[in-house]
């Protein structure tokens, strides 16, 4: 089995730009999302595919734990060059596709993918060494949010949606504002939708403020009102946003803590008999064990000394 996917962060790379590919190499993020759509022009859209698979026939760097591309939209007469030449590449891990309006659009995708690389998508090969690659569709129009279950339901490599705020803005001939208010119904259909569909990334909007402390700031308050929302990643379009977004979206130390004993204790309070038990004088009920259950395995994947957070707290009783 593959392993499970953390996208706190995924940044957005050019690929029409040789020297900006290579930087991107010296990272350490979650997800990189080379570009071949909105920062590529058309007279360097052919440059550009070339530059992305001479990029992703080199060896992976340790520091980036999935390398994607953004191909351009299937309605965009792109999208089949892109595909056609990207997939020659061997360490591509995942494809976003941008402007998903409908199931039809990862049916495309997903016919090409099926073609190009049979060993990669065959039942009888979906290995740690050729697991499928993985799609991710961005979100960015009215038709899009109310077609939400069937691009959810469209095809089984579908492992997360992104919410595109300044192209659904276009669409809804709405203004962003710093509150982000006028987005909320269309953030939380998208988490909903991720987790009614067991999708294991919900992407929040790009952070359009990336320069000195305010700009880092306001990066950090967009973080954590995507987290409450129940997002657990971000798009980002610069390299110093992603410590931030990754500090955010990753496991806290105190809610690692908390989980663990939560933990501990849940396992000698059903040895007990107990369903129900007390910790910091709160009830602690199924539901509660499950959120910290969930909490301690993405630290793990996130890197957290796991073993050790165990042996700190293995005295831990139910109260």
């Amino acid at each position: 089995m593959a392993a499970p996917i953390i996208r706190r962060a995924l940044l957005y790379v050019p690929g029409s730009s040789s020297r900006m590919l290579e930087k991107s190499r010296a990272l350490n993020v979650d997800t990189i999302a080379y570009d071949l759509e909105d920062s590529v022009t058309p007279g360097k859209k052919a440059e550009a595919r070339s530059n992305l698979r001479k990029l992703l026939e080199q060896p992976r760097v340790k520091g980036i734990r999935e390398q994607a591309v953004r191909i351009n939209s299937v309605d965009s007469g792109y999208a089949l060059d892109d595909l056609t030449e990207v997939l020659k590449a061997p360490n591509i891990d995942a494809l976003v596709i941008p402007k998903v309006n409908s199931a039809s659009d990862l049916h495309f995708v997903t016919d090409v993918i099926r073609h190009t690389l049979p060993h990669r998508h065959s039942s009888n090969d979906q290995s740690a060494a050729h697991p499928p690659l993985r799609l991710i569709a961005l979100i960015e129009s009215a038709k899009a949010l109310i077609d939400l279950q069937s691009i959810c339901r469209a095809t089984p490599y579908l492992s997360g949606l992104i919410f595109a705020a300044e192209d659904f803005a276009l669409d809804l001939s709405i203004t962003r504002t710093p509150s982000l208010r006028e987005f909320l119904y269309a953030r939380s259909a998208i988490v909903t939708a991720c987790r009614a569909f067991n999708l294991p990334s919900a992407i929040d909007l790009v952070c359009t403020a990336y320069k000195g402390e305010q700009g880092l700031q306001t990066l950090n308050e967009e973080c954590v009102d995507g987290k409450r929302l129940g997002f657990n990643g971000k798009q980002l379009i610069h390299p110093s946003q992603v410590e931030v977004c990754q500090e955010v979206y990753g496991p806290q130390t105190d809610e690692t803590e908390w989980a663990m004993r939560v933990v501990i204790a849940n396992e000698k309070a059903e040895k007990a008999g107990r369903g129900a038990w007390t910790l910091d004088g709160k009830m602690i009920d199924r539901p509660v064990v499950g959120k910290a259950e969930a909490l301690v395995k993405k630290a793990e994947l996130c890197g957290v000394d796991v073993g050790a957070l165990k042996d700190r707290w293995s005295t831990q009783e139910p109260e």
